[in-house]
């Protein structure tokens, strides 16, 4: 009698911002962005006037574009070693306690069943990839920015964010030979809606009214996450990256908070 053949690997894909975390990472890195210096006030008050704008006018591709441009320049200069060292001294006190308890006890039982645990999102690899790290995920999606000798030129190499998200899902899969039929995918945000629509087990988390509106009509789960608590630092195994490279900047993700804002807005 011949050995049942053995199934195809898969995956659970998860956005970070609103769905592991209980806010955007951009906007926990704020407050030692600038008191390390390298935010100021002035970029602070911009990013907000940019964000009334898109929640009064809307948001579309064009609109997007140029805020991540926007942001892309406030960059400029930086020196990667001291954003990341930023980045590593603000974890432990400015994004883990904003985990969702709930996530990481999904994230565990899809390892316990056998799966790969992939965080996507329009945020820094650099952001990215510790938190991923705490959580035990297993691949990274992320953003990329141009660093030249140390520094970002405010370029943006790649930006993970809408259609772009399940293009780098589908590639992560054609790699690693994950059932793109057989994965999960989470999200909070309709504007994630193509990477929801590229797995065959898609499920909205703490949904804003037009994600829900869709995953109501298609049947899809809608699950609510309402508490985020610390989580405690866990030793894992090494991250393979699956897109985007370790030149990257966190702050391109603020334009993704800003879509998301106005989509809840609409």
């Amino acid at each position: 009698m011949s050995a049942e053949p053995a199934s195809a690997p898969r995956a659970a894909f998860f956005d970070l911002d609103k769905t592991v975390l209980s806010t955007a990472s951009s906007v926990t890195l704020a407050r030692p962005l600038l008191a390390a210096g390298l935010l100021t006030r002035a970029d602070l008050l911009r990013s907000a006037a940019a964000q009334l704008g898109y929640v009064l006018v809307g948001a579309d591709r064009r609109r997007s574009e140029r805020v991540r441009e926007q942001l892309s320049l406030m960059v400029d200069g930086w020196e990667e070693p001291r954003f990341r060292k930023v980045v590593d001294g603000a974890l432990s006190t400015f994004v883990q306690p904003r985990v969702y308890r709930e996530a990481v006890d999904l994230i565990q039982r899809h390892h316990d069943d056998g799966a790969d645990v992939v965080v996507v999102s329009a945020s820094a690899e650099d952001v990215v990839r510790p938190i991923a790290a705490m959580l035990g995920a297993d691949e990274v999606i992320a953003s990329a920015m141009e660093v030249v000798d140390g520094h970002f030129t405010g370029r943006v190499a790649r930006y993970v964010y809408g259609p772009a998200k399940a293009d780098a899902i589908r590639a992560l899969a054609a790699q690693r030979g994950y059932d793109l039929a057989a994965c999960a995918a989470y999200s909070d945000s309709v504007t994630d809606l193509p990477m929801l629509e590229a797995v065959g087990h898609p499920v909205a988390v703490n949904p804003d009214r037009a994600l829900r509106r869709t995953a109501v009509a298609r049947g899809w789960p809608v699950h609510h996450f309402a508490r985020p608590v610390p989580l405690r630092t866990r030793s894992t195994r090494p991250l393979r990256v699956g897109a985007g490279s370790s030149v990257v900047v966190g702050l391109i993700a603020a334009g993704a908070t800003i879509l998301r804002r106005a989509h809840r807005a609409g």
